[in-house]
């Protein structure tokens, strides 16, 4: 925290407290059932019980229906353009790096127009952390098929079932140079989805959580048999990772031990369909952050951006004649 100011001073004198209300800002108008409000209220909780300062919060999002989630923080936000999430929390970061800075984007958002920018985003692992969206189907503009749509499924676009495999956001991510952190969720287990969001958060570098979540709206049935089945969600569990209750053990019997530093491990358990693995893959805190190799000898203060400023405009400045 910077307190060469006398306000930070006194801000770091007292013990701030949140409630969720310091949060919530607009009502969500997401379908009833929707994925999105589980996420939101374990993001919310997050920033309650982590005292993330409001002011030094900033949501960024693309299009699509999870990318309305700025507007429902209480929060700074930034609701961009389809795919462009990325570069701009990236130039949010770079330019302000005490900020907290969170990404939401969907399936459409960041696997299809924003795929160059996912990629080197994980080569970056700037301190962000991403949610991505996932139900597997184009929400907002009703029910075409997204890269991450099974093969087969019917939807607008393909109504003969699409015909690819899909894509797999944990098999790409893994794949890619300096990832620091990858984990996965699922809406419907409210104590590990807010257990991950809590790690990615607490994680120094991008940390990427893929959450599947529920389209009630276009594909109502497409996660039931794992809702109703229990065994065929596989929780993931370490002494350096997640440490499911005894409670949801007696639900979620299915459980492995993985230690998140072993990347190998991590890439097989990604490519698991039958058996949902639900807990952090991947975390290595030593990978570094662009925004400390590149930019922490360029941190913007009132006083350099006065100077720019000046500087700029004694450029048109047109100086009086000296006689």
């Amino acid at each position: 925290m910077d307190l060469s100011s006398p306000t930070e001073c006194l801000l770091s004198m007292c013990e701030q407290q949140f409630a969720l209300e310091d949060y919530q800002g607009g009502v969500p108008r997401w379908c009833t059932g929707c994925g999105d409000n589980a996420i939101l209220a374990a993001v919310q909780r997050l920033c309650r019980d982590e005292a993330l300062r409001p002011e030094r919060t900033v949501f960024v999002s693309g299009i699509g229906c999870s990318s309305r989630f700025p507007h429902y923080m209480k929060t700074y936000g930034f609701h961009g353009i389809h795919g462009r999430a990325l570069p701009v929390a990236e130039g949010v970061k770079m330019s302000r790096p005490e900020l907290t800075v969170f990404v939401n984007t969907g399936d459409g958002d960041c696997c299809s127009i924003g795929a160059a920018h996912w990629i080197h985003a994980i080569r970056y692992n700037m301190d962000l952390t991403v949610f991505l969206h996932d139900n597997q189907v184009y929400g907002l503009t009703k029910k075409q098929a997204s890269p991450t749509s099974p093969q087969g499924t019917r939807t607008n676009t393909t109504p003969g079932g699409s015909y690819l495999a899909a894509l797999n956001p944990l098999s790409v991510t893994l794949g890619v140079q300096n990832v620091s952190f990858v984990a996965q969720a699922v809406d419907w287990i409210p104590e590990l989805l807010y257990d991950i969001v809590k790690a990615a958060y607490r994680h120094k570098g991008l940390s990427f959580v893929r959450i599947l979540q529920r389209c009630p709206e276009w594909l109502p049935d497409a996660w039931e048999p794992w809702m109703q089945d229990p065994n065929r969600v596989q929780v993931l569990h370490h002494a350096d990772g997640l440490q499911p209750s005894a409670a949801l053990s007696k639900i979620y019997r299915n459980q492995r031990e993985h230690d998140p530093l072993d990347l190998d491990a991590a890439r097989e358990i990604a490519g698991h369909v039958d058996a949902i693995p639900v807990g952090i893959l991947y975390r290595d805190p030593s990978v570094p952050c662009y925004e400390q190799t590149r930019g922490g000898e360029r941190i913007v203060t009132p006083e350099r951006t006065r100077a720019g400023l000046n500087a700029e405009l004694d450029k048109y400045t047109v100086w009086p004649e000296v006689k």
